[in-house]
């Protein structure tokens, strides 16, 4: 995995992004949600952002019936097989969207301040180990919140200069004490 630090990480918070990993974007109605995640070999979450994983694999349910499904690169062909072989008997949708979005890293003791200057949502709330969908400024990313001070963002690639560029003002304000 490669990563990528920026030059505002001498500041009040380190950003960093993170190498392409796999990711999947899975539909399927409640009534077959338990026939798919055996098939696919998958926990399957039924509270939003609640994730279950492990060897790699994090799965994010982010609606009633949508999870977005990281794997390790190892993982991707598996997954993809066992999706198609179950497709006839349990109709579901699920679609490779690694190239759609990067992920940032956001850590150090002002990392929750920064992310609550352009997000609505009250971040203190979220327990380390949930995921949601939710808005930072005008772009609709997934924050995940691995600890106390670390979270990662998933932001479409379209809106990453946008997200970068408020992220930069955000750091040299707290930088001043504002």
């Amino acid at each position: 995995m490669t990563i990528q630090r920026h030059d505002f990480t001498n500041g009040p918070f380190v950003l960093e992004e993170l190498g392409s990993s796999p990711r999947f974007s899975l539909r399927v109605k409640q009534e077959n949600r338990a026939a798919l995640a055996q098939a696919l070999g998958l926990e399957l979450p039924d509270r939003v952002s609640h994730k279950s994983g492990g060897g790699g694999t994090e799965v994010l349910c982010i609606g009633p019936d949508e999870w977005l499904i990281l794997v390790p690169e190892a993982g991707r062909q598996a997954l993809i097989a066992a999706g198609a072989e179950t497709y006839a008997r349990v109709p579901h949708s699920l679609v490779e969207i690694s190239d759609r979005e990067i992920t940032l890293r956001l850590s150090g003791p002002q990392a929750l301040t920064a992310l609550t200057a352009a997000c609505p949502r009250d971040l203190d709330a979220l327990p380390a180990g949930r995921a949601v969908r939710t808005l930072f400024d005008s772009a609709t990313v997934i924050l995940w919140r691995d600890g106390p001070d670390s979270f990662r963002m998933d932001v479409w690639r379209s809106f990453l200069p946008h997200v970068r560029a408020i992220l930069a003002k955000v750091s040299a304000e707290l930088k001043t004490g504002l």
